[in-house]
This record gives C-alpha cells, sequence and structure tokens, in this order.
C-alpha cells in the first residue's frame, strides 16, 4: 500500500465545548483527545508523517504531550490561521514530498485504520476520496419555520475526515481558493471548485467529532468498547 502524510488542523478553541481552552486537551480516559488522535497515525506503519498547526502560545504544550506519549512522526508544527482553510494551507506550504495527503479533524480519535487505508488506495489511484456515511435521519428543508421540502436521504451522505487527496491536486486547490477569495467548508469544497470528482469512502458512525461535552461522554463509552 501507498504511504501517506496526514495534517492536523490543532489550533481550535473550545468554545462549543464550553472549555475555555483547546478542547483537544481535553482528556479522554486520562489522555488528551488530541494525543488519542496522534496515536492513531503514529501506529500506522503507512504514515510516513504528520503536520501540525497550532497556536504558536500552545506549541510548548503540544510538544511536552508528544514526548509524554511517545509520539515521534510530527515532522512540522506550522502556525494555525484564522480559519481551518488557512491552517490547511500552512500545513501543505510545509509539506514537500508529494504523494497522497491525508487532512484529518485532530478532535476525531476514533477513525479505523481500515477506512484510512482505503482513502489511500482511492485518492492514489483518483486524485480525491472523502471519508463519509449515509444520512440516517430524515432531512427537511424549512423556510421561516415552515417545512417547505422533504429531501431524499438516500443521496445524502455526512462528511467526516480523513479526506484524501494527491498533494499537487490539494496544492493547487489551496492555492486557486486563497487567489480566488473562496472559504470552503472543508477540503473536498476546495477541490470540487477545480472540477475534479471526489469520491465517498464508507465510514463508520463512531467516528465521530468531539465538538460538545455529549461527545465527551460517546467517547469515553467508545474507548471502553474498544478496550
Amino acid at each position: 500500500m501507498e504511504t501517506y502524510t496526514v495534517m492536523l488542523p490543532a489550533a481550535g478553541s473550545g468554545r462549543r465545548m464550553g472549555a475555555g481552552f483547546n478542547k483537544l486537551f481535553l482528556e479522554l480516559a486520562g489522555k488528551p483527545i488530541l494525543m488519542h488522535t496522534l496515536d492513531v497515525f503514529e501506529r500506522d506503519h503507512n504514515c510516513e508523517g504528520m503536520i501540525l498547526s497550532v497556536k504558536p502560545e500552545e506549541r510548548p504544550t503540544i510538544e511536552q504531550m508528544l514526548q509524554a506519549y511517545g509520539i515521534t512522526k510530527v515532522k512540522a508544527m506550522v502556525p494555525g490561521g484564522a480559519e481551518r482553510q488557512q491552517s490547511v494551507a500552512a500545513c501543505i506550504q510545509a509539506h514537500q514530498d508529494g504523494g497522497v495527503v491525508l487532512v484529518h479533524d485532530a478532535a476525531r480519535p476514533f477513525i479505523h485504520q481500515d477506512v484510512i487505508r482505503k482513502l489511500v488506495e482511492v485518492a492514489s489511484e483518483y486524485g480525491a476520496a472523502i471519508a463519509g456515511v449515509p444520512v440516517k435521519d430524515t432531512i427537511k428543508v424549512t423556510v421561516d419555520g415552515v417545512v417547505e421540502q422533504t429531501v431524499d436521504r438516500s443521496k445524502l451522505w455526512s462528511i467526516q475526515t480523513p479526506q484524501a487527496f494527491r498533494y499537487e491536486l490539494l496544492k493547487e486547490a489551496s492555492e486557486k481558493a486563497e487567489a480566488d477569495g473562496f472559504l470552503g467548508t472543508d477540503e473536498s469544497m476546495i477541490v470540487e471548485q477545480l472540477g475534479v470528482p471526489v469520491r465517498i469512502v464508507e465510514s463508520t458512525y463512531d467516528n465521530v467529532k468531539m465538538t460538545t461535552s455529549e461527545d465527551l461522554l460517546f467517547g469515553e463509552v467508545l474507548l471502553k468498547r474498544r478496550q
């Protein structure tokens, strides 16, 4: 299987978590969320390295964590931007080796190795692949609180990370988005702007993002189940 490098925006604020500090420093089973996530890639022999975007003032804390938890594959830490897209752009500029790159939410510690492998395979062959799961809920479009339309959910996917790309494609998409002043909600969106097809790789429903305090409770349950 082809190797890859993973880029992780890690300069969040924890606003929705109500933590008052970077939510990635919150602990699951006594270990910071960030370290749980990095450990997934540390243990994957196909991962050649990790690039983190961080707040400069948090870099010493993260460096201490890396040493404490035996994370050795972080090859660069770059300053995070005001928006996620800017943070990822900084990671892209720090990577010089080409190949397949993944962008992953640092607050998603439960991604499965087989999903990562499939994403890398599909991105290597076709250029772009993203993780997602079929939507389970009924989705309705509303206007002023009144239902206007019920959407056919058979065509809807809830998108996660990692998102995988050939490096040159992601770099081109990032540079074009910056030049156009276009702000996407994920990396797939800026690649879609180039007219490049993006393929879906089915992920798992437990690949949740630790965003709210309720997610932490769910995360504790997932950890116990996996152990």
